[in-house]
């Protein structure tokens, strides 16, 4: 099996290239990433030999490079994305390159190559927020930021491929990623390093906004049982139903680190700061997947790989 994963210098494309080379050694993957900031290819040094594994550097929205990467491919999982919302608040146009131009190149040689499977990877975001309840993957899109509008529109995208051109295209949105690798513009590992660093961490509002998070593993192997298992044309949520506020994140941080509450500085909430993400995931677990790792146990091992890694977080500008 050949596979092309696109951004697999990134936080969970680098996790998912590692899960899929130990567990399938025969299967081989070509890597496209364009290393932008947030694309580290030291995240994957330990493939670098490894005879299966192939890197291209290169931009998804350039279809002769796509075409060309994707020759006699046989499944596409493609993680590339523009993620980070603020970020798409100060300027949303390199969202809409990469994350819907971008996606349009890759369907567009994807049905040129009569590629099998094609794995459109997004996110909770997509739906918006919800108070109560959780949203089914029937359920009406609702975006928020410039990021996740984006990501709904390349979402919408990827379907139409299947209906109007019968691209075997499945799409998965998944809640809040955390583990290694990850670029410390984000919640956790952004809290981790200036922990370590003594520093204080900026908690939005009063830090009551709630995300579900997964362990990134979790997600490999979802998306894993779903290049497997998984029907084109349907849209599949994951997560792990670990609702937590921000300010709880923070606290179990402060103890695992040994910081007290004085670390905490209250900001000016962020622009259209959506109050909650809830996914209903009992489509995916109802097919036999479900979460192997608990949030505790994950976040105490992530926090231990920032403080045994100082050296990949500290060469990063952030």
């Amino acid at each position: 099996m050949k596979l092309l994963i696109t951004g697999g210098c990134g936080f969970i494309g680098s996790n998912f290239i590692l899960h899929m080379l130990e567990k399938y050694p025969a299967y081989r993957i070509i890597n496209l990433d364009k290393l932008t900031y947030a694309g580290n290819p030291k995240n994957l040094s330990k493939v670098w030999k490894n005879p299966n594994y192939t890197f291209i550097k290169g931009d998804i929205c350039d279809p002769q490079l796509v075409g060309k990467a994707m020759q006699n491919v046989d499944y596409v999982i493609h993680f590339a994305a523009e993620s980070h919302v603020d970020r798409s608040i100060e300027d949303g146009s390199v969202f809409v390159r990469t994350n819907v131009l971008g996606t349009n190149v890759l369907l567009q040689a994807a049905l040129e190559k009569g590629i099998k499977k094609f794995i459109h990877i997004s996110t909770d975001e997509v739906y918006g927020s919800r108070k109560e309840g959780s949203f089914k993957e029937s359920e009406s899109l609702s975006p928020s930021s410039p990021y996740s509008s984006s990501k709904a529109g390349s979402d919408l995208l990827a379907l139409a491929f299947h209906k109007t051109y019968g691209l075997p295209v499945l799409v998965t949105r998944c809640t809040n990623n955390f583990g290694p690798y990850q670029y410390p513009e984000k919640l956790i590992p952004f809290f981790i390093s200036r922990l370590l660093e003594n520093k204080k961490v900026p908690i939005y509002g009063r830090g009551e906004n709630i995300r579900d998070w997964i362990y990134v593993r979790d997600h490999c192997l979802a998306v894993d049982f779903l290049l497997h298992k998984g029907k084109e044309g349907e849209i599949y949520n994951i997560g792990s139903g670990n609702e937590l506020t921000n300010i709880d994140i923070t606290r179990r941080l402060l103890r695992i680190l040994r910081k007290d509450e004085s670390k905490i500085e209250y900001v000016k909430d962020r622009k259209g700061h959506d109050f909650r993400y809830s996914l209903d995931c009992e489509k995916l677990k109802n097919m036999g997947w479900s979460p192997k790792y608990s949030f505790d146990t994950a976040l105490e091992a992530t926090v231990n790989w920032y403080v045994e890694n100082r050296w990949w977080w500290k060469a990063l500008s952030f």
